[in-house]
């Protein structure tokens, strides 16, 4: 995958980039595309926001046929983004972390034609169509990357790790046409299985519902006559005409109530948040993001990266950042932080970009510094070299450091490390640390290096320096495959997709479609969406055939399942009006 938007994604990101095997798409996949995208050009243009209907217009995406990203990467070039194809779900802090670039993460698998109205699992007919028009409006993208920031550094939980896990198998399951009731019934019990464990919302399940009741699926405007914006009922057949029923609750948009609500991906919303307009959004998100580690800081905001178990990165009032797992938090009797320790290989990085020397290798076992200040008021951070050696910290001599909180560190100074002429790292040997009658580091066990700062002002999912930190491994993207081997009915829709397109009707023409319909009519008598297909054909050549009220009235009298039924009449619908 080449392309803007490969270029703008962060190395640690590339590794969840995919390539579009255009070839493998199939006659049926580009007739599904065509099929939803002709009914929200048609039903969308009043019921959508006009950002979204302006944005159809003018994203370049094509009716016909499904796109290339490269293709959408130069669309939203223009307005300073890009697009990468990815393979399924993700993690959340990596698409999140996509978004907070600029960069639309695409999955490039199409649904099948079974869920044609709706998927859960990411999809083209989703990102492209639901999510990328809308991009091209300025207020809204720029709300879209203030989110992807808040998401990328959510803290979340170990029980949500386990509920993406069982989401993605569901996805994959849902969308496999060999898959039977019974494997998708148990990969639902499996999510369910998983929910049940999850105890309370992190910051990474707030930020995902407000995702979800925004980007996803949202409404603007007049609370009682809204506008759809969120790219899941954009991109769904179905929702996107059920949602503004008087049966589907609508609630003026707050980001508390947008997190108090859960959410179900295999259904359709039963109640869905209108804002006044994008700028109400990102003013909320804003005052949300206040609330957040990564902006508030302080001992709470270690508890919750303590409680993810997973790698976060802490920023002490020095600007040094220690990334890792975190393992333990000392407190004081107030419940304030005093001494923080991680587990296993963890970072020391200032500005974004890891401290050479101070690694993973150098600290593969943790990480432990004091948090506060010295008796007497002393903080560190904001000592000049003359002040430092005032205080006993001198290159080469043994200083004693009491903090306020208690914790006692006594060693040789071996280095100071000076960022801007303040210190931020000093390491010691011959070292021990104790705090009341616990000793934290001992003489023998080597170099102790302290992180300085006296608190700490932000707590944040994953590394500070990502790229130094993390071992990525990127996918294997082999070169592009030959076209596939098209079975019979796939052949059936390329047959009529060239009818269509060519330079003219003939005798030929006649000819070949008659086949198609007599084939049809022998081994698939349930295939609905090519007979739509061919009645197109027929209002266009020759709307009295006698073919057209047979068939016209095979696909209305036929008793078909409910969703299919209703997709069915919108198509007959578009046909009658176009």
């Amino acid at each position: 995958m080449t392309g803007k938007g490969t270029k703008r994604a962060p190395a640690h990101l590339l590794p969840y980039i995919s390539k579009q095997y255009y070839q493998r798409y199939t006659p049926i996949d580009h007739a599904v595309w065509r099929f939803v995208m002709k009914q929200n050009h048609y039903f969308l243009k009043e019921i959508a926001h006009p950002a979204y209907v302006n944005g159809l217009k003018d994203s370049g995406i094509k009716t016909e046929s499904i796109p290339k990203v490269d293709d959408m990467n130069t669309s939203l070039a223009k307005v300073g983004w890009g697009a990468v194809t990815i393979d399924g779900l993700i993690p959340g802090s990596a698409f999140y972390g996509f978004l907070a670039n600029g960069i639309l993460p695409i999955a490039t698998e199409i649904r099948n034609i079974q869920n044609i109205a709706y998927t859960p699992a990411p999809d083209m007919i989703h990102e492209a169509a639901g999510h990328a028009p809308i991009l091209l409006d300025k207020s809204y993208r720029e709300f879209v990357r203030k989110i992807g920031e808040m998401g990328a550094k959510a803290l979340s939980s170990k029980e949500k790790l386990e509920v993406f896990k069982a989401v993605r198998h569901l996805t994959i399951v849902a969308e496999d046409p060999n898959s039977t009731l019974e494997q998708v019934k148990e990969a639902e019990n499996l999510v369910a299985e998983a929910r049940k464990k999850v105890k309370g919302l992190s910051e990474a399940d707030q930020v995902s519902r407000l995702f979800w009741w925004t980007v996803e699926y949202g409404l603007v405007g007049d609370l009682h006559n809204p506008k759809i914006y969120g790219a899941g009922l954009l991109s769904s057949v179905g929702e996107s005409q059920s949602c503004l029923k008087d049966d589907v609750r609508k609630i003026p948009f707050s980001v508390d109530e947008c997190i108090k609500t859960p959410y179900d991906v295999t259904k359709p919303q039963p109640q869905l948040f209108v804002c006044r307009d994008f700028d109400e959004l990102a003013e909320e998100i804003d005052q949300f993001a206040s609330t957040m580690a990564f902006q508030k800081g302080g001992t709470a905001s270690l508890e919750k990266a303590l409680q993810s178990g997973n790698v976060a990165t802490a920023v002490f009032s020095s600007g040094v950042q220690v990334t890792g797992t975190i393992a333990t938090i000392l407190k004081d009797e107030k419940g304030d932080a005093v001494y923080l320790r991680t587990k296993g290989p963890t970072a020391l990085s200032r500005d974004q970009t890891q401290l050479v020397g101070h690694g993973k290798e150098t600290h593969h076992k943790g990480f432990g510094t004091p948090i506060g200040r010295l008796e007497g008021k002393e903080v560190i951070e904001t000592c000049s070299p003359d002040q430092l050696k005032d205080l006993g910290i001198i290159e080469g001599s043994e200083a004693l450091l009491k903090f306020e909180s208690g914790v006692n560190v006594k060693g040789i100074v071996k280095t100071i490390l000076l960022s801007e002429e303040k210190p931020i790292l000093i390491s010691f040997k011959d070292c021990q640390v104790t705090y009341k009658d616990q000793v934290l580091f001992e003489p023998t066990w080597g170099t102790y290096d302290m992180a300085v700062g006296a608190e700490i002002t932000s707590v944040f999912a994953g590394a500070a320096d990502p790229n130094a930190f993390f071992d990525w491994t990127a996918i294997d993207v082999s070169d592009e495959l030959e076209q596939q081997n098209w079975n019979e009915l796939e052949k059936l829709y390329e047959e009529i997709r060239c009818l269509r397109e060519g330079p003219e009707w003939n005798e030929q023409s006649w000819s070949h479609l008659n086949k198609v319909i007599a084939t049809l009519d022998q081994q698939y008598p349930n295939e609905w969406l090519l007979r739509l297909e061919i009645l197109e054909l027929f209002k266009i050549h020759n709307g009295s055939h006698p073919n057209v009220k047979r068939i016209s009235n095979m696909l209305l009298n036929t008793n078909w399942e409910k969703s299919v039924k209703q997709v069915i009449q919108r198509g007959f619908t578009l046909l009658n009006n176009s």
